[in-house]
């Protein structure tokens, strides 16, 4: 593959990536905590592209609630343990309502619906981490001798882990980024620390948002 074509490749990614609504909203979100961090709730230029950013972000939400909703009437997969299935329709639930009521100018009062989506995604993960382990290690059990690492069924259950717990890491930061933005703890987390974990997790949710190669050749 020539050097230009390798070119043509990266930025065909890159416009996959740029294309979705919400990889760019995710970029917003990382600007705006990270202004937010740089300003530390004081007055002046970061400050002013923290709200700025804020309010751009508002296009890219809107009737996003759709997708949660749209996520609460579908089936559940075949399988799931009854708990973790109530869990992830609340999180659908309180998600779009957050969402919803967020367009309609309650922003500042719906934060609860946004750590409490945060708080059953935090639930639902280890749930199915915890499935997963048990998974793996019959299927470890199973292997016996042989190289687990060579097993695609193995491999697709690891990576699935693996996304299941930097899912999870995701949640519980923003489980604090929600208690800084309806400042119930303002002592201890600080507009400083709110914006350094929303930057965090906006860099997390950008890179989940990630097309892979295979599937981009494919489209």
């Amino acid at each position: 593959m020539s050097t230009l074509d390798a070119t043509r490749a990266e930025l065909a990614l890159i416009v996959l990536y740029l294309n979705k609504a919400e990889a760019r909203d995710k970029i917003c979100r990382a600007i705006q905590y990270g202004s937010k961090f740089l300003s530390n709730g004081q007055p002046g230029t970061a400050q002013n592209v923290d709200k700025s950013t804020s309010l751009a972000r508002k296009v890219f939400r809107l009737f996003k609630f759709v997708n949660d909703l749209h996520g609460l009437i579908s089936p559940v997969p075949r399988g799931t343990p009854l708990p973790l299935a109530l869990l992830g329709k609340s999180k659908n639930a309180l998600l779009s309502t957050f969402l919803f009521l967020d367009q309609i100018v309650w922003l500042g009062r719906t934060g609860i619906y946004k750590m409490g989506s945060s708080i059953c995604t935090t639930l639902v993960e280890l749930g199915e981490l915890r499935r997963l382990s048990k998974s793996m290690k019959k299927l470890e059990k199973n292997l016996k001798d042989s190289d687990k690492y060579k097993s695609e069924e193995y491999c697709a259950k690891l990576q699935k882990s693996n996304e299941r717990t930097l899912a999870l890491v995701k949640a519980g930061l923003d489980i604090v980024v929600a208690v800084g933005l309806l400042q119930l703890a303002p002592k201890k987390v600080t507009p400083r620390v709110t914006g350094a974990l929303g930057f965090a997790t906006s860099l997390i949710s950008c890179y989940q948002l990630l097309p892979s190669p295979s599937k981009s050749k494919v489209n």
